[in-house]
């Protein structure tokens, strides 16, 4: 055997290990949850066995989450290299239990924003078999898609489960259409709006910052604008979608409340960088620095929104089961008490999963859709939070994951079009020059790559003016288009997850029928 099969082997060994050693704490994780919830008095009563499953699934089902959503709030942070996958890891996983625990909420809704309506299903097994179907079916998609690196919403996995298992208890009119109409409508909603904001802003700052010939005095102006209307956004953000379960408040008080912590952070900042800007050197790069605290911030808090928002796909289901198990013949309500241990099991569960499978997908958005630096990570942070508030007052449905996915597909297009344009343009200049000097063709493409986007287009105009009309022809845009397009996005990526999303609902769905009939063949067998 040679050196090099040696190796090889070794690493397949390694990965081996590693990936045994990430079962074997998951495994642990699942029998913990089993054996803590065997001891509860809801535990011995006559639906105690389908609790504890129910409770092992809750904590399979949280897992999964962590191990694939939680990926959009750290992933372009990490791509952008203003953290690292480590420190990443860490504050997602602290504040993404912190977010479920401190402003999880104490109700939820049991069958999850009104999927299935709870009498066409009064049998109160039947129920419990349909919400342990759910919840199993979607835990085992998510797992699917992470393994696949597609990054999909939770929310949908759950609501396709439940909506599968319903009708395969209930039939066809315990399905709630209208709710999926608007699924289907978050479908092309959530990332366009993602996509569009992000690029505005990433736009924004190219326009006022970067292509400006003093960066510098140009940061120092608009940097401070920056982060004071991100603190907004977040406030807001975070007061609407996060903590409005522990403080109640309209939405004007939030908005003003927003507005109030924006203006002084901006005074805040403006005060405290200044000396920083002395230090910067007039590149892109130094200047890309100043939006590194930003993004950890924002990954912080995107991470405590998400918990305090999507524990519930995890543990509304098994809420909605405990509270179906305590009230054993009775009604069944629309609401349910979440108990402190599920949103433990959940927060819980949501951390161990990021900790052993999260990178994979972290990675995925960070890096592998398309090249992210400080400045562009900023912006995709800045379109997820601004992108729910402007839907939520609108009353559009969006995916935080396809709002935040979309924002990297934004960024990674605007680039592509900025990029092709600029190729065109100096195409064009080329052949203006055409037979020209060398060093007068050099000469003026310098004095163009630092003119600012006006003084650009004045140059163009002189051009044509002074010069023969020389265009490219539309072959030859086309072919410096493709070229762009291949290196800045990758395609590939674009319709792994495309495809992943369209499926989620309906794959979630039938998987979750089938496991429901799978149990009710082992009840009644």
């Amino acid at each position: 055997m040679e050196f090099r099969d040696i190796n090889e082997l070794e690493k397949a060994t390694k990965r081996g290990r590693r990936e045994s050693s990430r079962l074997g704490v998951g495994l642990i994780f699942v029998v913990c949850v089993m054996l803590f919830s065997s001891l509860l008095d809801e535990a011995s009563g006559p639906h105690g066995i389908m609790l504890v499953v129910a409770a092992m699934i809750g904590g399979y089902m949280a897992m999964n989450i962590g191990a694939n959503d939680v990926a959009n709030n750290v992933g372009p942070a990490v791509g952008s290299r203003a953290i690292s996958m480590t420190g990443a890891i860490i504050i997602a996983a602290i504040f993404e239990m912190g977010g479920a625990l401190v402003a999880g909420g104490d109700v939820v809704a049991t069958v999850q924003k009104g999927i299935i309506d709870p009498a066409a299903i009064a049998d109160t097994e039947r129920f419990i078999w349909v919400m342990t179907a759910a919840l199993l079916a979607g835990a085992i998609w998510l797992n699917v898609a992470t393994a696949s690196g597609a990054p999909v919403s939770t929310t949908h996995s759950i609501i396709g489960a439940v909506l599968g298992a319903g009708i395969a208890a209930g039939g066809a009119e315990a399905a709630n259409w209208a709710t999926l109409s608007g699924i289907i409508a978050s479908w092309v909603i959530s990332p366009v709006m993602g996509g569009v904001v992000a690029a505005g802003f990433l736009y924004w700052i190219k326009r006022s910052i970067t292509y400006q010939e003093d960066m510098v005095a140009a940061a120092q102006r608009m940097v401070p604008i920056l982060i004071g209307l991100m603190a907004f956004a977040f406030s807001t953000y975070l007061i609407l979608k996060g903590l409005n379960k522990v403080w109640e408040v309209g939405v004007v008080s939030a908005f003003g409340t927003g507005i109030a912590l924006g203006v002084a952070t901006y005074w805040l900042v403006r005060r405290s960088i200044t000396s920083k800007f002395e230090i910067l050197e007039n590149s892109k790069a130094s200047i890309n620095t100043l939006f590194t605290i930003p993004l950890i911030c924002a990954a912080a808090l995107l991470s405590f929104a998400h918990g305090a928002n999507d524990v519930a796909n995890a543990v509304g289901p098994l809420a909605a089961i405990v509270d179906a198990a305590k009230h054993s013949g009775g009604a069944i309500a629309d609401k349910a008490s979440i108990p402190l241990w599920v949103m433990l099991v959940g927060a819980t569960g949501i951390a161990i999963g990021l900790l052993l499978y999260g990178p994979k997908l972290i990675r995925t958005v960070g890096s592998e859709i398309t090249e992210l630096d400080q400045m562009r990570a900023f912006c995709i942070a800045m379109s997820a939070a601004l992108t729910v508030i402007i839907a939520s007052q609108l009353g559009l449905p969006v995916s935080s994951t396809h709002i935040a996915v979309g924002g990297v597909f934004g960024v990674g297009f605007l680039r592509e079009f900025i990029k092709t344009s600029y190729s065109q343009m100096i195409e064009e200049i080329k052949q203006h020059h055409a037979g020209a000097d060398k060093k007068v063709v050099e000469a003026f493409l310098d004095r163009f790559g630092k003119a600012s986007i006006e003084e650009k287009r004045l140059m163009l105009q002189q051009l044509k003016a002074h010069g023969a009309t020389a265009e490219l022809s539309k072959i030859e845009r086309k072919k410096i288009r493709q070229v762009y397009r291949h290196e800045l996005v990758k395609r590939s990526a674009l319709l792994r997850i495309a495809a992943a999303w369209i499926i989620t609902v309906p794959i979630s769905g039938v998987l979750a029928a089938l496991v429901y009939y799978m149990i009710f063949g082992m009840v009644n067998a």
